[in-house]
């Protein structure tokens, strides 16, 4: 019989979990940086994380975690153990969402839903790529790295990003929100590289800093006034280099699936699809 277990300490949980996640640092590259961000720099702003494992036998099958305000990640719990998890948590936690491969988190809200009467609705379509053979895009202008100078330019467009990309209601408390991870993330060593030119800014994509092996490149966005150009496979390509130079032999992003310019992009400087992921947002229960 499986025995599901629920942490309050994250160094504990990434002592049982971090071989397992290891064995493959691009399928989990979600837990991984998240862990890594949290134990090696800290934010007193973080809400506490939801931590799960589920041993069978003995042996470590699956371990989901939650990072506030990101959604339940899956990438540790395979599709045939989706349903052991959402049974621990149903009627013990509210989640906002879900994400990760695609089946095991079709399998986690089919039981989710059945637990909980929560609706849920597909937020997001996405595919993971790994950077093989980069190549370099030959686009006027320069890439800049970023510094806590910048964290005014990229606030404004990091809630772009996220009011375009990911729904977020525009406002005072998403301008804040953005502030709070840019910074948090420049402590953490992350690379923000901003593309220039003609000395304007006009592009710009991040990377966390390498963490088993991975880095994860994200977000990347080009104001509406400056698309067309290429400066966004500029900026990419550019922020994969800095990964690749700080010692990430992995090298990944997700895309939207519904923007096939940006996954066509990618693909064209060297990006190739690992696995089709998806995001889901729980809606409240009917009364």
């Amino acid at each position: 019989m499986a025995e599901v277990t629920k942490h309050d300490d994250l160094a504990e949980f990434w002592g049982l979990t971090g071989e397992f996640f290891n064995t493959d640092p691009v399928l989990h590259t979600v837990p991984i940086a998240a862990v890594a961000r949290r134990l090696d720099h800290p934010d007193p702003d973080d809400d506490p994380p939801l931590l799960m494992t589920v041993h069978d036998d003995g042996v470590l099958v699956a371990a989901a975690l939650r990072t506030p305000p990101w959604p339940l990640t899956l990438s540790g719990v395979p599709a045939r153990w989706a349903e052991t998890v959402a049974d621990a948590l149903a009627g013990d936690v509210e989640l906002p969402g879900v994400n990760g491969p695609r089946d095991a988190v079709e399998a986690f809200v089919v039981a989710w839903s059945a637990r909980t009467g929560q609706g849920a609705q597909e937020h997001m379509a996405q595919r993971l790529y790994q950077l093989g053979d980069l190549v370099v895009p030959e686009v006027p202008g320069q890439a800049r790295l970023a510094s806590e100078d910048d964290v005014e330019l990229l606030t404004r467009w990091r809630t772009d990003f996220a009011v375009e990309a990911m729904g977020v209601v525009r406002g005072a408390e998403a301008q804040e929100e953005s502030a709070r991870i840019l910074r948090a993330s420049l402590a953490a060593g992350a690379g923000y590289l901003v593309w220039f030119h003609d000395d304007a800014p006009v592009s710009w994509a991040g990377a966390n800093a390498p963490a088993s092996g991975m880095s994860r490149i994200g977000p990347v966005y080009t104001p509406p006034e400056h698309r067309g150009h290429g400066y966004g496979a500029a900026v990419t390509a550019a922020c994969a280099a800095w990964a690749r130079e700080r010692g990430a032999q992995h090298v990944v992003l997700f895309t939207d699936l519904a923007n096939p310019t940006s996954n066509s992009i990618y693909q064209r400087i060297g990006f190739r699809p690992v696995v089709d992921a998806a995001e889901f947002v729980f809606t409240p229960t009917p009364s």
